[in-house]
């Protein structure tokens, strides 16, 4: 088969279109036929090493590896032990996650553990339904329901979603992959929801149904809003703190990649829960959101799609950032 591998550690140019072998179908998995493939941050954080991490978490990973978790397909093949699914399925799901490089999803053929995996919404085509899997899921395990007990590294307690119905939300980040299902979502569920984004993106969150917008080029949002019961930081790292002082007492911050929040004991002062947890392929979540993509409750908005053999391009695209929903390979 075709697929994208890395002989090394770095920037877009690493990526190379070459020959692999097709995966053996394991125990409990099955031979997907891809059709598309999401990108997602984590893709290119594993390109390049996971250099924002301290030394002792950075992953040693045994090169040449094959990229990215998202696919939709079709199921060619499926192991003696596999009844839920069978050839020919259009099926969807994020694979193998978390893992370095084992999810190998930069190819014409991955092999899928069907506890990964879900039938394909059928309203919509293979390369929105490659778009969904991490994002999505990642809105659902932090708003809606965590789906495991695996502990997040970064802190002690295990994440608990909160009631949103008649609550006041803020999503930052709301235009890009994770931040526009999470405005659906919130939405979905009652909130008054504020998106914060950039100028372009104020039409797309306006349609996705959002209560006010605040325009980060012009306005600090932190500066301007007040008395918010949950913010959901899809940027997050060091500055998400500042959102501390918009929050009510009782009310939570949720940042989707905590890496670098300092100020615990100022949460701890104001009264206000910071929780976050790190996203888990789950196909039984991906069959139920497959029914609320399939109603149209949730629009999947793509920013970009380029081919397999364009997945240098994809990161390049992803380097200049201000992405508008997901980026998603063709194959």
């Amino acid at each position: 088969m075709k697929a994208i591998r890395q002989y090394e550690f770095g920037g877009p140019e690493v990526l190379r279109y070459e020959d692999a072998p097709i995966p053996e179908v394991k125990k409990g998995e099955v031979l997907v036929k891809v059709k598309a493939i999401g990108l997602n941050p984590p893709d290119w954080y594993l390109r390049d090493g996971y250099k924002m991490l301290p030394p002792e978490w950075q992953p040693k990973v045994p090169f040449p590896i094959i990229l990215g978790t998202d696919i939709s397909g079709v199921v060619v093949e499926a192991a003696k032990d596999v009844t839920q699914f069978s050839i020919d399925d259009e099926v969807y799901a994020m694979v193998r996650f978390p893992s370095y490089g084992n999810s190998q999803a930069y190819a014409e053929y991955v092999s899928v553990p069907v506890t990964d995996l879900a039938l394909k919404p059928k309203s919509i085509d293979f390369i929105k339904a490659a778009a969904a899997p991490m994002s999505l899921l990642t809105a659902w395990q932090f708003l809606i329901e965590l789906g495991h007990n695996e502990p997040n590294p970064l802190q002690p307690d295990r994440h608990e979603p909160v009631t949103l119905a008649g609550k006041k939300v803020l999503v930052n980040g709301a235009g890009g992959g994770v931040g526009h299902f999470l405005v659906q979502l919130a939405k979905w569920k009652g909130a008054h929801l504020i998106a914060v984004a950039s100028t372009k993106q104020e039409s797309m969150l306006r349609e996705l149904g959002v209560d006010e917008f605040i325009d980060y080029t012009r306005y600090n949002a932190d500066e301007i809003v007040k008395d918010l019961d949950l913010v959901v930081d899809a940027v997050g790292g060091p500055s998400t703190g500042r959102f501390l002082k918009t929050l009510k007492k009782g009310g939570s911050l949720f940042p989707i990649f905590p890496l670098g929040f300092s100020d615990a004991d100022e949460a701890r002062k104001l009264g206000v829960n910071v929780s976050a947890t790190q996203v888990r392929s789950n196909g039984s979540q991906l069959s139920e959101l497959a029914n609320l993509l399939d109603d149209n409750t949730i629009k999947i908005v793509i920013d970009s799609v380029f081919s397999l053999t364009e997945a240098r391009k994809a990161h390049e695209r992803a380097e200049k950032g201000h992405i508008q929903g997901k980026i998603a390979l063709t194959v």
